[in-house]
């Protein structure tokens, strides 16, 4: 059986005044994952890895962010690698 790979494109929104602290930190946690790619930019965030382990990442790490009141990601999954692939 073969690995699935993914692509999410993370947009996060705190919607608090101070907003930026809550997303790097968003980023600084999910950059602590050995097996999970991490590129940002200045709209959102790219993870790029094997589909279990984003999910669960993503599962845990959304929901400590959500302990924040009025937190509103955006996520768009693609069922490939596109960091190896080429965009």
């Amino acid at each position: 059986m073969s690995v699935m790979k993914v692509s999410v494109d993370i947009s996060y929104y705190p919607l608090k005044d101070e907003f930026i602290p809550h997303v790097l930190d968003f980023i600084h946690r999910i950059s602590k994952y050995e097996n999970i790619r991490v590129q940002r930019n200045g709209m959102s965030t790219q993870v790029f890895g094997d589909y279990f382990e984003v999910m669960e990442m993503l599962t845990k790490e959304i929901h400590q962010s959500f302990e924040l009141p009025h937190s509103v990601f955006i996520l768009k999954v693609i069922n490939a690698d596109l960091e190896k692939h080429g965009k």
